[in-house]
């Protein structure tokens, strides 16, 4: 037991360094975190400081900062929100921290590192900073789309990190990488899990309710940190963290709808002790560890960087997202912060990892938290810069992807179609499961069944190996086969919703933009489903097949859709031709509204061709004397010019040097978000 001196002189180090070192960070313009994990390290053990605090109360002290900085995370989560997100931002996480944990576990493994210490690293490069981003975009005053859009992703990352800790808990308590122990364990987990929801979605709501009505703050906070503690303490007696037992705590007093009150109370206190637990992580810096790791951070944090600026904007442009939104956000959340630290902190409390990780995962944060307001600045210039060098016919297919998509989420189902679309998405769930199943037993049990091929039919081991693997991918097969030809016929399904096939004997004038809809819809569906199965298999798998097997079919894919996105090309062509001659009847018989009637019959005989709508330029027009490119209007706004019609003649798909004149009529295609903004953008 610690006396009260020890105590006192340990908090009183901790605040006073750590109020010191953030004065000087806001100074700085550098977030405050970056501060208190330098004033860890000053009060550390590892640095020759004359002020060094009892690491041991620190980290007491520091165990109730995870307690309420999750219990924090858990009021801003809630069952309404996470409703509220929707699709798109969901499977972008999925997507992004599937890779993340994919090239984390592979680069560790690189290293030289065990498995299960390349477990957390994945887990650790996976969660971006719900803490480090919301205050870069307060700062710099990003708001709207990419926000939500955003936020939506950090949602639905906390959400997969707290089934992260609690997997991890039970992995490195003892339940090891083995198939059947696992399999015991997750079903504990989900027990637990939905034993403690249910339960409390019962009491704690309307409990918080009556204690709210009372009207006394010092009730209100004294009974939140209460349950919040319960939470913890009745998490960790069944062996998981308590990290997951505040977080729940916090997602069930937000089902009160009051938790913007009790945020309010518990603040000033949570603000407190999150300052020691971030002092007590810069305390287990240990810089000879960092000079002697220093390869694996630099590449841990190029990982980190370029992985999902990469995995966010490729999912989020596949659910939906303008190419423009997609790049700002894959740069606004390439970052890891506060989950990256419990989950580390994790592993080196319980002996699953070695003492060089923690602080890795630290100096990893560090670096991409300083990187992160430089990236999030340059989101826009980067953005614009991928666009203008994008091949013409992906310039083409990102502006029609987006009115696609928004037609997709737009269009009525029939109750028919809606169970057929259902029935398939089931389909697909069970063949990856077996898939998963199936190449884990082998790998568990892989041991046990060539030792039972040596002695009763007296293959050798090096024989019985590739029998073995060859087996599996027998077994395999028809569910991979089940998974690909579901695939086509989901992706097929969704498409002839969007662009619905010619009836009769009638030429499929649809046919280019709905083959290379389906081939996208396809590779998304592969990377959704394919991209959780890699990383669930990865760990029994070696030789990563399961990595190989989902690149061969993305890069087949890949080949088809550059094939269908340059014949889309033509069906463009074809389409400009033909709105030409609409604006130029407009011209002639002088209305508007006469040019809109004729493009919706240009959109009715060429489908695929997004919004089609008239803008012509008056003479105070902002874009006069500019060129398309000077203007930017794709990456600024997601919405393209088909055609130009003026005096002098029309322009058929015009150049990125085609300058603007006064009177001149473009038609745009896009989403109605963004044919509203080029709109505003045109003046």
């Amino acid at each position: 037991m610690h006396d009260t001196h020890q105590f006192l002189s340990a908090l009183a180090v901790v605040l006073c360094i750590a109020a010191l070192t953030t004065v000087v960070f806001q100074r700085l313009r550098q977030p405050v975190i970056l501060g208190y994990i330098l004033a860890g390290l000053i009060i550390g053990p590892h640095v020759p400081f004359p002020l060094v605090a009892d690491s041991s109360i620190v980290q007491t002290l520091s165990e109730t900062g995870v307690i309420l900085v999750m219990f924090s995370l858990g009021l801003e989560f809630s069952l309404r929100k996470l409703a509220s997100v929707g699709p798109s931002a969901t499977l972008t996480a999925l997507v992004e921290t599937s890779l993340m944990m994919w090239i984390g576990f592979n680069v560790a493994q690189l290293f030289g590192w065990t498995t299960v210490e390349s477990l957390f690293t994945g887990a650790v490069l996976a969660i971006s900073s719900t803490t480090i981003v919301a205050k870069a975009f307060q700062e710099q005053k990003v708001t709207g789309r990419l926000r939500e859009k955003v936020v939506g992703v950090l949602i639905v990352e906390d959400l997969i990190a707290i089934l992260l800790l609690a997997t991890l808990t039970a992995v490195a308590s003892g339940s090891g990488l083995t198939a059947g122990p696992l399999t015991i364990m997750v079903a504990k987990l989900a027990g637990f899990l939905v034993a403690l929801i249910s339960l409390g979605l019962l009491i704690v709501p309307r409990a918080m309710r009556m204690i709210i009505q009372l009207n006394r703050p010092e009730t209100i906070i004294v009974s939140s940190v209460g349950i919040c503690f319960a939470s913890a303490l009745l998490a960790q007696a069944f062996g998981y963290s308590v990290a997951l037992g505040a977080f729940i705590a916090g997602s069930l007093i937000a089902e009160s709808g009051e938790e913007k009150k009790v945020e309010k109370l518990v603040e000033p206190v949570r603000d407190i002790f999150a300052a020691v637990f971030f002092v007590s992580v810069g305390m287990l810096i240990d810089p000879k560890q960092v000079v002697q790791f220093w390869p694996a951070i630099l590449v841990l944090t190029l990982v980190v960087v370029v992985g999902k600026v990469v995995g966010v904007s490729f999912g989020s442009f596949l659910t939906g997202s303008r190419l423009r939104t997609s790049i700002q956000s894959g740069m606004s959340l390439a970052q890891i912060g506060e989950f990256s630290f419990i989950i580390a902190g994790l592993g080196l409390t319980l002996d699953a990892t070695g003492s060089f990780l923690y602080p890795v995962a630290i100096v990893v944060s560090a670096l991409t938290t300083l990187t992160t307001p430089w990236l999030i600045r340059a989101s826009d210039p980067v953005a614009s810069w991928v666009d203008r060098t994008l091949p013409r016919p992906i310039q083409t297919f990102s502006v029609l992807y987006g009115s696609w998509i928004e037609k997709l989420r737009t269009t009525p189902r029939s109750q028919g179609t809606v169970s057929k679309i259902r029935r398939m998405l089931v389909l697909l769930s069970i063949d990856a499961a077996l898939f998963a199943a199936i190449f884990t037993g082998l790998s568990a049990f892989s041991g046990h069944l060539i030792d039972l091929a040596h002695e009763h039919i007296g293959l050798p081991p090096l024989v019985a190996w590739p029998l073995l693997i060859l087996a599996g991918m027998f077994l395999v097969a028809p569910f991979v086969f089940g998974v690909v030809q579901l695939g086509r016929k989901l992706g097929t399904t969704l498409a002839e919703l969007v662009l619905p096939t010619s009836g009769g004997n009638r030429v499929d004038l649809a046919d280019a933009p709905r083959r290379l809809l389906e081939i996208t819809l396809e590779i998304a569906i592969v990377v959704i489903i394919g991209a959780p199965l890699v990383v669930i298999t990865r760990p029994f798998l070696p030789a990563g097949e399961a990595s190989v097997l989902l690149l061969v079919l993305i890069v087949a894919l890949g080949i088809a859709f550059w094939r269908s996105a340059t014949n889309l090309q033509g069906h463009v062509r074809a389409g400009s031709e033909v709105i030409v001659a609409a604006l130029a009847k407009q011209s002639r018989s002088g209305g508007e509204s006469s040019a809109q009637k004729d493009l919706r019959q240009v959109e009715q005989l060429l489908p695929g061709l997004g919004s089609l709508t008239a803008v012509r330029l008056a003479s105070t027009s902002p874009a006069i004397g500019k060129t398309l490119s000077e203007l930017n209007l794709r990456a600024l706004t997601g919405a393209s010019v088909l055609a130009i019609t003026r005096d002098e003649g029309p322009v058929v798909t015009p150049t990125a040097q085609e300058t603007l004149h006064a009177g001149d009529v473009l038609a745009l295609t896009g989403t109605r978000e963004a044919i509203n903004a080029a709109r505003k953008q045109l003046g």
